[in-house]
C-alpha cells in the first residue's frame, strides 16, 4: 500500500524534484557550491530550527495520547540535541558563536517558511502540522542518502551530508513517514486530501526557496 507521503510526493512530483535536486543540493554533492552560500544557509537554518522546535513543541501540545506526545518529543529532541549542534559545530569553524547565530536577522524566506508551518499547526490539527513539517524532515533524509557516496574527505560538505545520511536520521525519517500513515488512518478521508496536498506542496516550494536564498547570497 502506498504511504501518504509517497502519494503526496508523486502528486507534487515537480515541486519535490525542484527542492531535492536544487542547484544548492547538487553543489554540495559535486563540491561546486560556493562556501558563502553554505555559510548563509547555515545561519538562516539555525534560525529556522528555532521555529521548527516550537512547531514540534506544538505537536506535543496537540497530541491526543502519550504516544503522539512522545512522537513530538522525538522530533523536538532531534532538532535541539542533534541538528542545532551540527550547525554550531560548522559555524564555529568560521568563528560564529551560538549567540552570533541567534542574534542574526531572519531573512524573508526564513520567516515565510517557519511561520507557514506554525500557522498550519495552529489553525489545523496534528495531521496538518506534520504534513507541513514533512518536506523538511523527510526531504533532508532523502537528500542525505542520495549524496552520501560523495561525502569523502575532499568534500567540504561531507559533515552535513553524513549527518542526514546517518542511521539515526534515516530512522527518524522513516518514523516520520510511518507517523503520517498512522495519523491519516485515523484523521483523513478523501475529501480532506486536497487540503493536505496543498499544505505539502506549499511547504515543498518554501524549502526550494530556502535553498535559493543561500544561492542568492553567494
Amino acid at each position: 500500500m502506498t504511504s501518504l507521503f509517497e502519494r503526496l510526493k508523486n502528486d507534487c512530483h515537480d515541486d519535490w524534484h525542484d527542492y531535492t535536486h536544487h542547484a544548492f543540493v547538487e553543489g554540495m554533492g559535486d563540491c561546486s557550491l560556493p562556501n558563502a552560500a553554505f555559510q548563509d544557509y547555515l545561519v538562516q537554518d539555525y534560525l529556522f530550527l528555532i521555529q521548527f522546535a516550537r512547531a514540534y513543541a506544538l505537536a506535543i501540545y496537540k497530541g491526543r495520547s502519550l504516544d503522539e506526545m512522545r512522537n513530538g518529543l522525538e522530533g523536538l529532541k532531534a532538532i535541539l540535541d542533534v541538528e542545532m549542534d551540527l550547525h554550531v559545530r560548522l559555524c564555529g569553524k568560521w568563528g560564529l558563536s551560538p549567540n552570533d547565530l541567534e542574534a542574526s536577522p531572519e531573512k524573508t524566506p526564513t520567516v515565510a517558511y517557519t511561520r507557514f508551518v506554525l500557522d498550519a499547526g495552529n489553525a489545523g490539527d496534528l495531521l496538518d502540522l506534520y504534513i507541513a513539517l514533512a518536506p523538511c524532515m523527510i526531504g533532508y533524509g532523502e537528500i542525505g542518502a542520495r549524496l552520501a557516496p560523495s561525502a569523502n574527505a575532499d568534500n567540504p560538505y561531507s559533515e552535513w551530508i553524513n549527518e542526514y545520511a546517518s542511521d539515526g536520521y534515516q530512522s527518524l525519517m522513516h518514523a516520520t513517514v510511518a507517523n503520517l500513515d498512522a495519523l491519516a488512518a485515523d484523521m483523513m478521508n478523501e475529501a480532506r486530501y486536497p487540503r493536505l496536498k496543498s499544505l505539502f506542496a506549499t511547504a515543498t516550494r518554501l524549502e526550494r526557496d530556502f535553498w535559493q536564498m543561500g544561492m542568492d547570497a553567494a
